[in-house]
């Protein structure tokens, strides 16, 4: 595995995130005809064709398991039981690299679909993949060495950043935090920016300077060493504008009321790893 560009990298599912990661790959100089995906849809396997023709895009999830050096499981995790049970009696390459991308699926589900002995990395990403700014969590079982780890960061540093984690358990938390992040960002972003209108200010000038802040918070957030709570202090001047709002939110509980959202994806999380839901 040493040639990575030349990796077969299968993909059961051709969706949003298996785009993203497929336009990553091919950015960082993979070859496209040794990129596989299959889906039973038409219409995804239209747009899988449309990132680069090369890629070649079936219905046949056999075909795709039998030719993958890396099988990429990008189903929801509600099918996963169905389609784990199909393909764990399909002919698959020797050494393949389960990586499976459904929030809550457990390495232990994997492994008792695919066998104990199957190396399988459970991955985290997030939407900012399908511009190449996403965030990944990921851990693996017994069975995966350093060189299947080594091509798994190969695989998600095509979407962005990513983390190793010791402990699955701390997958529903990367879900919580990162894998549902940024719909809470949109959803304070939204509100900024409706509330901007309300203010006066034309729809597009209040995106604009919504979304450029963001950009820009997060950008210091990430060069800066200070912590995050330091660096909301030098925002924060005394008597001034941005301590009025900030000890508006801070009394009607901002705080708490994130901790209960966060919490909800968290325990959401575990439930999609239940056997029963999976």
């Amino acid at each position: 595995m040493s040639d990575y560009n030349e990796l077969h990298i299968g993909f059961i599912g051709g969706g949003n995130m298996a785009q993203a990661i497929l336009r990553g790959l091919l950015q960082a100089g993979h070859k496209p005809e040794s990129l596989l995906v299959s889906d039973p849809d038409d219409k995804q396997r239209a747009a899988v064709r449309a990132v680069n023709g090369s890629i070649r895009a079936m219905s046949d999830n056999a075909a795709v398991a039998a030719d993958s050096d890396f099988l990429v499981l990008a189903v929801k995790p509600q099918v996963m039981a169905r389609v784990a049970a199909e393909l764990a009696g399909c002919q698959r390459r020797s050494g393949q690299v389960l990586v499976s991308v459904a929030a809550g699926i457990t390495l232990e589900s994997i492994g008792g679909w695919f066998g104990s002995a199957s190396p399988a990395i459970r991955v985290m990403p997030n939407q900012p993949a399908l511009i190449g700014q996403g965030m990944s969590g990921l851990c693996a079982n017994g069975a995966v060495d350093a060189t299947a780890k080594a091509g798994a960061d190969y695989l998600v540093a095509a979407t962005g950043r990513a983390v190793w984690l010791d402990n699955e358990e701390l997958m529903d938390a990367v879900t919580a935090v990162s894998g549902s992040g940024p719909a809470y960002f949109y959803l304070f972003m939204e509100i900024m920016a409706d509330i901007g209108t309300e203010l006066g200010l034309s729809e597009a000038t209040a995106r604009t300077l919504v979304t450029q802040t963001a950009l820009g918070t997060a950008a210091v957030a990430n060069q800066r060493p200070e912590t995050l709570a330091e660096l909301r202090r030098q925002v924060t001047s005394p008597g001034g504008t941005t301590e009025a709002a900030i000890s508006m939110l801070e009394r009607e509980g901002i705080r708490d009321i994130l901790r209960k959202a966060l919490t909800a994806a968290h325990n959401r999380s575990i439930e999609l790893g239940k056997p029963d839901l999976s």
